[in-house]
């Protein structure tokens, strides 16, 4: 899927793999079989021009992702609205894998893949292509001081 952002930024889908990372705690430690971890493979559009992780209600209900707060968002189209923030949302793509904060959306159907969870994750954005690259094979590379 090619389309264009409101912020007139390139976007496209790709699948990745969320997973409630309490339940992989739990399962590490015993208290709950590893066939019992809630995880979906599910369609994200990314979107470089975005900042956090997006998720749809279905998803975050399924997967039952704790609520860590209420916050105010703004739509590109100028909207505002006061969205659940959940945490816990093991996100993996292209094999690598962290855990994130995630806004809630209600009524979407895929997910919004933003700079922040790129950047965690240290994949690029080919935009000629419309795809994500990691930016060394060999795995992420954070620069510090």
């Amino acid at each position: 899927m090619r389309s264009k952002g409101a912020n007139g930024v390139g976007r496209f889908s790709v699948e990745f793999e969320v997973t409630n990372s309490e339940d992989l705690v739990r399962a590490k430690d015993g208290t709950i079989p590893r066939d019992k971890v809630r995880r979906r493979t599910i369609s994200g559009v990314v979107d470089p021009g975005a900042v956090t992780l997006v998720l749809p209600g279905t998803i975050v209900k399924d997967l039952g992702l704790p609520e860590l707060k209420k916050m105010k968002v703004k739509y590109a189209d100028g909207r505002r609205a006061q969205r659940s923030v959940v945490e816990a949302a093991r996100v993996e793509l292209l094999g690598r894998c962290d855990t994130f904060s995630a806004i809630v959306e209600p009524k979407r159907e895929t997910a919004l893949i933003g700079a922040a969870v790129l950047e965690v994750l240290d994949l690029l954005v080919d935009c000629k292509n419309q795809k994500l690259i990691p930016r060394d094979p060999k795995g992420p590379i954070y620069e510090i001081e």
